[in-house]
């Protein structure tokens, strides 16, 4: 049995990561005493008692927790946005390309992706290392998630309100702290525009990346070269071009892969177009947070990848 510390666990992130874990054939969750989740020197005797610490944290925290972590030579996955792109830390994205799954089972620092980087990233890096699409354009990137991706403060506000908006756009400030992940992961020149937003749902998400193609190529080979680079990965599907897999269909919408570490990828145009649209559909909570933070654990540990990462 392998022990891990989940600092943070009544958080959202946190909270799924523990439901997925009670069921781990391998795993045992050490806790800490709720009285003394800011007393340093437990949360440090529980990080040496761990094999892996899980930070399920808010920014500023989960700095304080690698600090303490560093002292003490302990290894850490971090489901916060601070070490997404910082040198000495490995990006826990395994589907990035064919070393990486190595990278993540090495290493002491491994910082689990944001969710909306997930779907932008797995879209556009094979498709740029493939001279497919061009890593200069001005992409722009759309995307919807449901208000759990919010947190606790989000959740109380959709779940208490009497007629809580049924859409919200944010980031408006066009300085969104996933900018630098999507822009070093996928391989851009530039970071992309990215307008996020919110809905009236619990969970799901949608990740839209309008495309024009390049002179001689096809939205066929899109499809293709995405389905050739995912071909053995267990949860990335490539759908076929121009189907809408959907209990809603011919609706798109971010429902049905709840409680999952799946992400569907989408090539979406008729045939001989020049434009058209790729599209990310996950799980916010699951492929986009806990269930890829789970993921990335049993590869640190090296266990089977797809233990315990669902929920149903």
């Amino acid at each position: 049995m392998k022990k891990v510390f989940i600092d943070g666990e009544t958080g959202t992130t946190g909270l799924q990561v523990k439901d997925r874990l009670v069921n781990h054939p391998h795993i045992e969750i050490i806790s800490i005493d709720p009285d003394k989740k800011r007393d340093v020197e437990e949360k440090r005797r529980l990080m040496k008692e761990a094999d892996v610490t899980i930070l399920c944290l808010p920014d500023d925290a989960a700095k304080d927790s690698v600090m303490l972590a560093k002292e003490e030579g302990c290894r850490i996955l971090d489901a916060s946005s601070v070490h997404r792109v910082a040198e000495g830390w490995v990006y826990g994205l395994p589907e990035l390309d064919v070393t990486q799954r190595e990278k993540i089972q090495a290493a002491q620092f491994v910082s689990n992706p944001g969710c909306y980087p997930t779907g932008a990233i797995l879209l556009l890096k094979p498709l740029i290392e493939a001279g497919l699409l061009p890593a200069s354009y001005d992409y722009s990137i759309n995307a919807v998630s449901g208000y759990s991706g919010g947190g606790n403060a989000m959740i109380d506000r959709y779940e208490s309100a009497t007629n809580p908006p049924i859409f919200g756009a944010y980031g408006l400030s066009f300085n969104h702290k996933h900018l630098a992940e999507m822009k070093k992961w996928s391989g851009l020149d530039k970071a992309p525009i990215f307008v996020p937003s919110v809905g009236n749902f619990r969970q799901g998400m949608l990740t839209f990346l309008p495309i024009h193609l390049k002179d001689n190529v096809t939205m066929e080979q899109l499809q293709a070269k995405l389905a050739e680079v995912y071909a053995n990965d267990t949860f990335v599907t490539v759908n076929d071009v121009n189907l809408v897999v959907d209990d809603a269909a011919p609706f798109l919408t971010p429902h049905g892969l709840e409680d999952t570490n799946q992400i569907e990828l989408s090539v979406l145009s008729e045939p001989g177009n020049k434009s058209g649209i790729l599209v990310a559909k996950l799980d916010n909570l699951g492929k986009g947070a806990s269930g890829a933070a789970v993921q990335n654990l049993n590869i640190m540990l090296g266990f089977a990848e797809d233990i315990a990462v669902n929920l149903r």
